[in-house]
């Protein structure tokens, strides 16, 4: 599929935190996760757009209205030696799929892997999102099934600073 004629991918700015708050809460009932979206949008713009940026979000926008969003970062491959991109999120309002704006992101973020030197880009699926899997196989993205996400937050992580 080739990228809509109405489609923009842009970065996103500290201005567009209510729109990316709430396509992220979107995202996240799409995900049944509404229940752990717990953030701040004061916080998510200092950890966004502060002196110290943790991610990134571009745009996608049809006829100037967002459409879709895609939050990301900078991740390292030891193996290859060599800064890669992380994928968190993607997401596309469900009366914008199938309209070429999920690839437009993806085909955005590949070629700021590239211009970066990245050695990989890279992110994770809901292992029930069919439609999801299904798209990015025929983008050529490959599962690692082999591998199983960790993770810890909430007082598991306090416990674990304390040692």
């Amino acid at each position: 599929m080739t990228r809509p004629r109405d489609a923009m991918i842009r970065p996103a700015t500290a201005a567009d935190i209510p729109t990316i708050a709430r396509l992220i809460r979107m995202l996240a009932e799409y995900e049944r996760l509404a229940h752990e979206v717990t953030f701040d949008e004061r916080e998510l713009e200092a950890h966004l757009f502060g002196p110290r940026p943790a991610a990134e979000v571009v745009l996608a926008e049809a006829e100037g209205t967002p459409v879709g969003f895609a939050l990301f970062f900078q991740s390292f491959s030891t193996f290859l030696g060599k800064p890669g991109i992380y994928l968190e999120d993607l997401f596309v309002l469900p009366e914008h799929r199938g309209g070429g704006h999920g690839k437009a992101l993806l085909v955005h973020l590949a070629k700021l892997a590239v211009e970066r030197g990245c050695g990989r880009f890279e992110w994770s699926v809901l292992d029930w999102n069919e439609p999801a899997l299904g798209f990015y196989r025929k983008l050529g993205a490959k599962p690692m099934d082999e591998w199983t996400v960790h993770r810890v937050t909430g007082e598991a992580l306090a416990r674990l600073a304390q040692g």
